[in-house]
């Protein structure tokens, strides 16, 4: 049986009315899907407050359809949240090109309205400073890697895949992508030790 504080615990909890088990869900994948978002958005769209924006729109959104998600494998609720990713950064896009500014909102968790989602960012702006500048290094730092140490970081460890996954991904051996990884990993710790 799952721990309540793995994914599985977690989404099941929330499942079964636990409403606080979507915070810690949110913190355990808002850094690899901020990443993710990155590399999705078009270079002139990469500014690290509409990742956030789009990170919160993801979770808002998968906050509603939680009851929707089902599991097959291991990353298969990053994959969905990269799927609901996908969507909203669509829509994003889609109300840039209309220039239509239109504010969505979602009605927060309240005694009047239970079912809703809590907000999920109580961190001090001091604290959300810090995770942005880490993020911006993180990213920056990943930029500097050749493509291919880039791609075959991402889809390690921000997509979670395995090396026989990436390898069928990337139609390359999978002695071939191993080694690639080792090295990707060897260069990222390099410069982010510099």
């Amino acid at each position: 049986m799952d721990m309540p504080t793995t994914t599985l615990g977690l989404i099941d909890r929330f499942r079964r009315g636990d409403r606080d088990a979507f915070t810690p869900l949110f913190e355990k994948y808002r850094r690899r899907l901020a990443v993710m978002i990155h590399y999705k958005l078009q270079p002139n769209t990469r500014r690290i407050e509409d990742v956030e924006d789009i990170v919160q729109e993801t979770f808002c959104a998968a906050f509603e359809d939680l009851h929707a998600f089902e599991y097959r494998s291991p990353g298969s609720f990053l994959n969905w949240l990269s799927r609901i990713a996908d969507h909203v950064i669509v829509d994003s896009a889609r109300r840039r090109n209309r220039l239509k500014r239109r504010a969505e909102w979602t009605r927060f968790g309240s005694d009047t309205h239970p079912d809703g989602p809590h907000p999920m960012d109580s961190r001090s702006p001091s604290r959300v400073l810090i995770e942005q500048e880490q993020l911006k290094t993180l990213i920056n730092t990943l930029n500097s890697l050749p493509e291919h140490y880039r791609q075959v970081i991402l889809l390690a460890k921000i997509e979670g895949l395995s090396t026989k996954e990436m390898a069928e991904r990337m139609g390359k051996p999978r002695e071939t992508v191993a080694l690639l990884l080792h090295r990707a990993i060897q260069r990222l710790r390099t410069l982010q030790d510099s």
